[in-house]
């Protein structure tokens, strides 16, 4: 890319950071769900399961994340640290696409057994990350690992949280990453975990996101897995080293709503 190319898309990209990396980007968007919650906990695992589901149509996405919620009566901590049988046996009929009773029933004993000895869901991914590290691929790998370190892990659970050790883009934890660590103080992402740096973020790789950087010349890989997120990351850090996933938002936000 040539350097008047190169600063042209600079200014293009920030300008649409300030444009949609605004507080009224919530309300229709995934994050919107943890958004519900003040207590650091709940925005834990309401922001791990909205992720998680966010694959289709955003509307759904959400309402199926909000019927969650609510069948955790709106406490999700409390709920996964002091339900009882009763409790659960009202979770049997929730479904999100291939999203069952099993795997739902899986995830609150994982987080029952890791909030019974941690305080919080960023244990989870620092625990792997060396202090040299460019990046959170082995913060992922080592949840991927942690999660289904119990024996009795159901496999078909395991497409719901990805590896790159796969050659997954890992879309959907790199947003739940994003949404729990970049701090810019506008109210969207939450800021609630300090021991991984936003330079460390992966781009989260959906369509919207790839179809853009393609056509802006950001990237060259086609195939949305991790090397491609490592891929346009690494040239969104020539615009911002600190701070590349910013970039989601004009990514995201020109991909959805500037489609020609």
């Amino acid at each position: 890319m040539k350097k008047n190319q190169f600063d042209e898309l600079k200014v293009l990209l920030d300008k649409k950071v300030k444009q949609y990396n605004q507080f009224s980007f919530i309300e229709n968007d995934p994050i919107s769900v943890p958004h519900r919650f003040s207590k650091k906990q709940d925005i834990e695992i309401a922001g791990l399961f909205a992720a998680v589901f966010s694959w289709g149509n955003r509307k759904t996405i959400i309402n199926k994340s909000n019927e969650l919620m609510n069948l955790f009566d709106d406490a999700p901590h409390e709920f996964v640290l002091h339900h009882s049988e009763k409790d659960l046996k009202k979770l049997l009929q929730f479904k999100h696409r291939t999203f069952n009773t099993t795997d739902l029933l899986y995830f609150i004993h994982f987080l029952k057994k890791h909030f019974s000895k941690k305080s919080s869901l960023e244990n989870a991914f620092i625990d792997g990350i060396k202090t040299d590290d460019v990046d959170v691929m082995n913060g992922l790998i080592h949840f991927h690992d942690l999660f289904f370190s119990d024996d009795h892990a159901p496999k078909r659970t395991r497409k719901h949280i990805p590896t790159p050790l796969r050659n997954s883009s890992c879309k959907r934890l790199n947003m739940y990453l994003r949404w729990m660590i970049r701090n810019d103080h506008t109210g969207v992402d939450f800021g609630l975990w300090n021991k991984i740096s936003s330079s460390q973020l992966i781009i989260p790789l959906d369509v919207h996101v790839q179809r853009v950087a393609l056509k802006s010349g950001l990237m060259k890989r086609e195939i949305a897995d991790w090397k491609a997120a490592v891929e346009l990351t690494n040239a969104l850090k020539l615009f911002d080293a600190a701070d590349p996933v910013k970039y989601d938002f004009a990514l995201f936000g020109m991909g959805v709503n500037e489609k020609k």
